[in-house]
Parts: C-alpha cells; structure tokens; sequence
C-alpha cells in the first residue's frame, strides 16, 4: 500500500511540473512571423530617436560615431491591423579610432511600442511607445508585461550584433578591438 501512495504521489507531481511547463512555454512564445514583420520599423525608430544625443557626437566628431539599435521581443500581440510590441531595446553609439571600434554611449531600455499597419505600404508603422522611468524600471514592467517577459528583462541584451555591424560600417576586421571613449 505505501508504494501505491508514493508512486501516485510522484505520477501527481510529475502531472503538476508537466502542465506548468506547458503553460509556461506557452507564454513564452512570440509569433516569429509577425515579429518579422514589426521588428523593422522598431529599429529604424530607435536608431532615429538615439541619432546625435551621444557623447562623441558632440565632444570628438571626428571619430564619425553613429548609433546601432536591436529589439527583442518579449510580449507580442496583434488585433486587427494593430500590434502592441513588449521590447527590450539596446542602442550603442559606437565610433572609429586608429583602427579600434569605440564605444561612446549606450543604453538598454524596455519599452512598449504600438504599431499600426501603414496602408500606403502594407508595412507597419509606430504610432506610439512608452518606456520605462529610470527611477522605477522594475514596478513598470511588471505592469506593462506578462511575468514571463518581465523575468527576461534581468538577463540583459547582447551587445554582440551590434559591434559586427559597427566593425563593417567602419571598414574593421571582425576582431577588431572595442575601447570606451
């Protein structure tokens, strides 16, 4: 009787740890297809907002710096010909001396971006975003995305992409060194 009462026990809890992955996995998806389609007008609205507020901008111009923005989507949904995008951002402002990679300024920020499908084109467009004050990131997010989007937010944004499409805006080799400025 008591190896009945163990292994139903253990069946229960296996039946528990199995649902709660499922439903866990299940919160966690993103619809690649659409992300596809959201990400470029994201990025291109990052890159824009960031171009000249840097620090190399206006102290060495001569280092040419410019802007590199990636999203990750974290929550995303779509009714209609609208789409409410849950994103962490990265934006690095990165320059060129004596054949290093510099890197100026940057910023990792999450934000909410809502976008519209634009008629003109079939693309889409945003027509608003919201990010996260600097003095209370963490109650912001928690209210702004599902536990699961909130919980990646702490393992932070590769800055990897970035620098590859920093070394071939500037004519570097892939091992290029980065230094600060």
């Amino acid at each position: 009787m008591t190896s009945v009462r163990i292994w139903g026990t253990g069946a229960g809890a296996a039946v528990v740890l199995v649902a709660a992955g499922v439903w866990a996995r299940g919160s966690s998806a993103v619809d690649a297809g659409l992300w596809a389609e959201v990400r470029p007008a994201i990025e291109a609205r990052l890159v824009t907002q960031a171009t000249g507020t840097g620090y190399a901008q206006t102290d060495e111009p001569a280092l040419r710096s410019r802007w590199f923005c990636r999203a990750e989507a974290l929550d995303l949904e779509a009714s209609g010909g609208r789409v409410r995008a849950g994103v962490n951002t990265l934006c690095e402002e990165y320059g060129e001396r004596a054949g290093a990679l510099v890197l100026c300024s940057g910023a990792e920020i999450p934000e909410v971006v809502r976008l519209e499908r634009d008629a003109a084109d079939g693309g889409y467009r945003v027509v608003s975003e919201e990010q996260a004050p600097e003095d209370d990131s963490a109650e912001w997010a928690e209210h702004h995305f599902s536990r699961y989007a909130a919980s990646r937010l702490d393992r932070g944004m590769s800055s990897t992409g970035l620098r590859a499409a920093a070394r071939t805006h500037f004519g570097l080799p892939a091992g290029a060194p980065v230094r600060d400025c």
